[in-house]
Order: structure tokens, then C-alpha cells, then sequence
């Protein structure tokens, strides 16, 4: 069977059921595993991924307005390498290829690949997808036995917490830090199951601007700081400039933590449980130790 995924998170979860060699095309920003980077790039962006925060939200809005596509598709290619599953998503409208496009692309196909589309916005939505993309591929044993072992992972967090009866910090995280994005969909979920209150958004929404006098007011006593699409080190550099700001002086005596969004925040796959017990470990250090340095970092 051959596999095209169309967004980082679809890689993961295919890479997760174990057919990573069943892959024979991916998107132009998938990234994990690293057995899959030298794979053919089916997509392009018109975003400039190395611009400042602004200057991304900008260009996004801008490239909106004019009614242009974000993103495109190499439709000469995926032709070419005959997939019999592609891979696309249905939640974000500026993260990833239109599941319109892809649907138009593979019924113009013979034979007509089978699409299959992500678009779970909670932890459980994300593992229905998880199961949904199996059954496409013949790995519903795979996912079984992945998915069993997600769960038993967010069990023992939970059953931990309750044990221990352990107190409940306010969280806000910031998921885009200019302008100012909530943490949405199953983020404000990630933050419960690891033991914390997300002031700033409620589970399933999407993500929204919100004003830095609204996160100072909401009063949170940690901030977790994510913006969509960095990893670690971008993630440091993101927090720093906040707290460096004058609108962010109020929280420079909060605790402060920096994390992997692009691992585990920010794309709806296995690795979401993952971003749990980091979180987990950020807010409740005494019950689970530091989070894994590749994780999360405490800037202040």
C-alpha cells in the first residue's frame, strides 16, 4: 500500500502504526520522524516560516484577503506516485492543504485513491483519527494496541493526581504570541488531564486572539508558552521576548515554561499525551519529576 500525508500530524500518527515504509509522499513541513524527511514534498507554502510572529500573521491575513491559497499541492506528483491512501485534514484552515483540493485532485484519479480526513479537536477526537486513518491502511491491530497504551498513559497521570489530591493551578498557554492566540481545541483538555484550570479557553473551541490584559486578568499562577509550528528553541526565544516586553511585566514573577509545540502541542497526533506529561511534570514537579528537557524549559 502506498501513503501520502498531507500534514506533520497524519505522518506521525501513520509513522506511529508502524508503516512509515508505506509512505511515499509527505507534506513540505513535516518533520518526525526523521526517517521520513528525505521523502518526496507534496505541498508548498507561500509563508515565510522564518519571519517573526507578526510578520507570519501578516502574511497569513494578507494571502487570506486576496482569496489566494496558503497552501498548494503538487498535483503532477501525487499523480505520479499513484497512492492508494492520501492523508489530509478538515480542522485548520491556515495550517494545512483545503481537504476541497485534495478530494477535487483524487477523484480526477484512476484509480481513485481512498482520502481520508483529520479532524478531531479533542484528545479523543485526535484518537478517532488515529483509528480512522488505521482502518484506511490495514493497521487496526497497530492501533489497538497504540491507542491502548495512550490511554493507560493519561490513566496513571490522572489516577497519580487524584491520589495525591493534588491542588489545581490556573494555566493560561499561549499559542501565538503576536497577536496573542489561546491555546484552543485539546489544548485547554492537555492542560486538565495534567492537573491544571486553562483560564483563557475552553476544550474544543478554536483558537482566538486575546488581549494581554485578559490573560493577566484571568490570573493565572503558570504560563505555558507553545506558539503553533516551533519547536523547543523557538518556543525559548518566543517566551523570552514576552516576558522581556512592558505588557508582560506582570508575569515575570509567574513560573514560565517554554514547550515543544511542534511535538507535542500543536499537532494532533500521539504525541499529544506526551505534551500531558510535560505539562504534568511542569505543574506538579513533586509528584512526577522535571519534564524531559526536550520537552519544556522553564524561562522564568
Amino acid at each position: 500500500m502506498k501513503i501520502i500525508t498531507l500534514l506533520p500530524s497524519a505522518t506521525e500518527i501513520v509513522a506511529a502504526l508502524g508503516a512509515t515504509h508505506q509512505l511515499v509522499g509527505i507534506s513540505h513541513s513535516c518533520d518526525y520522524p526523521a526517517e521520513v524527511t528525505s521523502l518526496p514534498r507534496m505541498t508548498a507554502t507561500a509563508v515565510d516560516s522564518h519571519a517573526s510572529a507578526l510578520a507570519i500573521d501578516r502574511q497569513v491575513r494578507e494571502i487570506v484577503d486576496t482569496g489566494a491559497p496558503l497552501y498548494t499541492i503538487d498535483a503532477e506528483l501525487i499523480r505520479a506516485a499513484r497512492p492508494d491512501v492520501i492523508v489530509t485534514q478538515a480542522l485548520c484552515d491556515v495550517c494545512a492543504v483545503s481537504e476541497g483540493d485534495v478530494r477535487a485532485l483524487a477523484a480526477e484519479m484512476r484509480p481513485s485513491p481512498n482520502v481520508v480526513t483529520l479532524d478531531g479537536k479533542t484528545i479523543e477526537g485526535v484518537f478517532t483519527d488515529i483509528a480512522n486513518v488505521a482502518a484506511a491502511i490495514d493497521a487496526s491491530d497497530e492501533a489497538e494496541e497504540l491507542l491502548d497504551g495512550l490511554r493507560a498513559q493519561l490513566k496513571r497521570i490522572h489516577a497519580t493526581l487524584k491520589g495525591a489530591k493534588a491542588p489545581r493551578p490556573r494555566v493560561a498557554v499561549i499559542e501565538w504570541t503576536d497577536p496573542i492566540f489561546a491555546g484552543g481545541h485539546w489544548v485547554p483538555e492537555m492542560v486538565a488531564k495534567a492537573g491544571g484550570v486553562d483560564v483563557i479557553a475552553k476544550p474544543g473551541d478554536h483558537s482566538t486572539v486575546v488581549d494581554v490584559a485578559a490573560v493577566r486578568d484571568a490570573a493565572p499562577e503558570l504560563l505555558f508558552v507553545g506558539p503553533c509550528g516551533y519547536d523547543l528553541a523557538g518556543a525559548i526565544v518566543a517566551a523570552q521576548a514576552l516576558l522581556a516586553s512592558d505588557a508582560w511585566a506582570w508575569a515575570r514573577g509567574l513560573p514560565v515554561w517554554a514547550l515543544d509545540a511542534n511535538g507535542m502541542v500543536s499537532r494532533p497526533g500521539p504525541r499529544l499525551v506526551e505534551g500531558v506529561a510535560a505539562m504534568a511534570s511542569a505543574m506538579h514537579p513533586a509528584l512526577f519529576g522535571a519534564p524531559l528537557a526536550q520537552h519544556a524549559v522553564r524561562v522564568a
